[in-house]
Order: C-alpha cells, then sequence, then structure tokens
C-alpha cells in the first residue's frame, strides 16, 4: 500500500462521570483521530491515547500532534509498505513517542485488514469470537459509592474490576470491598503512587484474594518491582513499566512480575503490542488488555488484540457507553453479561459515525504529499 492523504482531527469528548486516578481527574477526553487513505481509496483509522497533560507517559495531545505533523506522517506518505510490521522499521529513527507511533501504525493495520478481506483481529493472527471483559472504577467520593459501583458492575457481568489505590486509600477500601463482596474478580491499581518503603502496607493486600497489584512502584522501574514481588504472595501486574518487548523480556527475566497489561499505545503500536504477547505466552506469563479511557477507534483495536490466545484475563474494554454519551463509531461497543464479541467484518469491524466525530471535532488538517 501507499498512503496518499492522512487526515488528523483533534476531538474533545465529554465523559458521562469523571475518572479519578492517584495522577488526576479526567471529566472530558481530547484525543486525536487518524484517517489514513491509500492510493486505491481505501480508509484506515488510529486513534491516540495520550492525556491533556503528561500524566501517565511524557505524552500529551499536543506533542502527539507535533510528532505526527512534523516526523510520522512524513515518513509514511507515499512510502511502498506491503505489511504493517513495516512501519515499526520506518519509525526507528524516532526515539519513544509510542502513543502517536500507534495511532497511525493502527490506520495502517486497519487498510491493510481491509486489503487482504480479513477482520483486525484475524490480520493479528486472533482466535476468539468474544472476549471476557471487566471494567476500571476510579476512586470515588464514598466507599460506600464505591462498593455501590462494584455491585451495579457485577449484576451488569462484568468478569473482574479493577479499583484505583493510593497512599492513605488502599487497603481499608479493599478490606471494605472483600467484606461485602468476598468473592468478586479484584483487582488494584496504583498507577506508581508507592516505594519499597511502603512494602508493610502493600503485604496487607495479600490477605484479600487479588487477581494482582497493578503497577505499585515507578513507571520506569522493574528491578525494585522484582524485589517486591519476592516479598508478595499476589502477582504485580507491570503496566507504565513495559514499553517494548525489551522491557517485557528484562522484567520476566528479573522476576518483577506475574502478569503483564499490554497498552497498544504505551507500547507503541499492535506490531510491538503481539511481540509482546508472544514473549509472554512462551514464559507463561499471562496477559491482559488495559483501557486509556479509549474512544471506539482505540477500542476497536482493543478488541481486536484481545483476541490473541494468551489475552487469558478479563481486559478494561468496558462498553461505548459505560463512558460516553455517544461514542465515535457505528455500532457502539456493547458489553453484554461480561462479553464482547470481536467483529469479522474486515478492518476493525465498526464504522466511524462521521456526524458524531464532526460535532466533537475542534480543529483538522489533511496531510498531502505536497503539503509536507
Amino acid at each position: 500500500m501507499k498512503l496518499t492523504e492522512i487526515t488528523l482531527r483533534h476531538l474533545k469528548m465529554p465523559m458521562k462521570a469523571p475518572f479519578t486516578t492517584s495522577f488526576g481527574t479526567v471529566a472530558e477526553k481530547e484525543l486525536l483521530l487518524i484517517e489514513a487513505m491509500d492510493e486505491s481509496g481505501i480508509t484506515g483509522w488510529g486513534e491516540t491515547v495520550a492525556f491533556v497533560a503528561p500524566w501517565y507517559t511524557e505524552e500529551t495531545v499536543k506533542t502527539t500532534w507535533h510528532m505526527l505533523k512534523d516526523f510520522l506522517i512524513p515518513l509514511l506518505l507515499h512510502k511502498e509498505i506491503k505489511h504493517p510490521d513495516e512501519v515499526s522499521a520506518l519509525f526507528a529513527s524516532i526515539r519513544r513517542n509510542c502513543m502517536a507511533k500507534a495511532s497511525i501504525e493502527g490506520a495502517v493495520w486497519d487498510i491493510y485488514a481491509q486489503q487482504t478481506k480479513q477482520s483486525l483481529a484475524q490480520a493479528l493472527g486472533g482466535n476468539k469470537q468474544r472476549i471476557e471483559v471487566g471494567v476500571s472504577v476510579g476512586i470515588q467520593s464514598s466507599t460506600a459509592k464505591l462498593i455501590d459501583q462494584i455491585k451495579e458492575h457485577m449484576h451488569n457481568g462484568y468478569k473482574r474490576v479493577k479499583i484505583k489505590i493510593k497512599p492513605n486509600h488502599d487497603v481499608e477500601v479493599v478490606r471494605a470491598i472483600r467484606t461485602e463482596l468476598p468473592d468478586i474478580p479484584l483487582m488494584v491499581d496504583a498507577n506508581s503512587a508507592y516505594t519499597l518503603n511502603d512494602i508493610k502496607i502493600l503485604q496487607q493486600l495479600d490477605a484479600y484474594n487479588l487477581l494482582m497489584i497493578e503497577q505499585p512502584l515507578a513507571t520506569d522501574d522493574i528491578v525494585d518491582h522484582a524485589t517486591l514481588q519476592k516479598q508478595l504472595q499476589t502477582s504485580i501486574c507491570l503496566d507504565e513499566s513495559i514499553t517494548s518487548v525489551e522491557d517485557a523480556r528484562k522484567a520476566i527475566e528479573l522476576g518483577s512480575c506475574g502478569v503483564i497489561n499490554i497498552k497498544i499505545g504505551r507500547v507503541g503500536g499492535l506490531t510491538e503490542a503481539k511481540r509482546i504477547h508472544d514473549l509472554c505466552q512462551n514464559n507463561n506469563i499471562p496477559v491482559w488488555c488495559g483501557g486509556m479511557l479509549e474512544a471506539g477507534i482505540g477500542r476497536a483495536h482493543n478488541i481486536a488484540l484481545t483476541s490473541l490466545s494468551n489475552f487469558v484475563l478479563p481486559g478494561d474494554t468496558a462498553g461505548s457507553s459505560h463512558y460516553w454519551y455517544e461514542d465515535i463509531i457505528v455500532p457502539e461497543v456493547k458489553a453484554i453479561s461480561g462479553y464482547i464479541d470481536v467483529p469479522q467484518s474486515a478492518g476493525i469491524g465498526y464504522a466511524p459515525n462521521r456526524a458524531v466525530i464532526d460535532k466533537l471535532t475542534i480543529s483538522t488538517e489533511v496531510y498531502r504529499s505536497s503539503t509536507i
């Protein structure tokens, strides 16, 4: 394929409810949509997952636009691409900026799947007809409100609940949940809010039969996580620490975790996500797909990735209505009794809802070879 035109759109989407973690609160999600067109007129779609501030990684909405416009799009326009795996090599000279890379690589994967008359899941090697999904609940104003939300999600069939924790909002909260809901599949996510000085606090969580403790220590650490994992019965799940297959290899060799969360944007795209999946499968490390408050395009990519065989734990890809008043795709993603059907039609399996996209768009730029 040769990409002849790429359109960037900056959207602002109001959320149904604010989502709070240890590093901040999101009440509306800003994102970029990438629409790429090849020489035959096939269009593919990608979505950035960076936030407006560098809370999660160093990338932001503005920096991803800059990287796409000034570096990544020029590297792809009118280049002959036989397979999406080649995009990683084309981007090799650009350091990090994984979320920007992933967004446009996702559009290439979408075009490739359509060209080869496969679903994106099939193009990636996925073999599932449906995926199990969990739900992530942000920090609430009270534990009672948190428990009420968890009960509602379990009633709706979600297969796992993840709650956010931080210092002074951890053991007591988990204890209260377990008192009322002793048997639900439960995990906690710290978003790097702790240090090794907090080992005694984290060890207390072993008593509550958690699926895992996600990213308790620093975002760039695998060494201290190895020290911590040796002193915990509960598996550590690494998230922010894993930005590449090499990070995953080192973490596995050090014994830094028992589970890895794979996020497409965090690792630089579907190609690298698949490499991490395969490495983990070969080392008996289960994986699951984390969420970044994606709109429908990003959600569609997550569903396709989760169809790979070693995604054995429910991910964070809840249905569209969990977060959005209206999504940017048709049909919207629906979770029924804790499952989402994997689309079988060519490409990502969802069509962009251009009316909603236009309503939410605050700026647009179109790039062709003559404009770069």
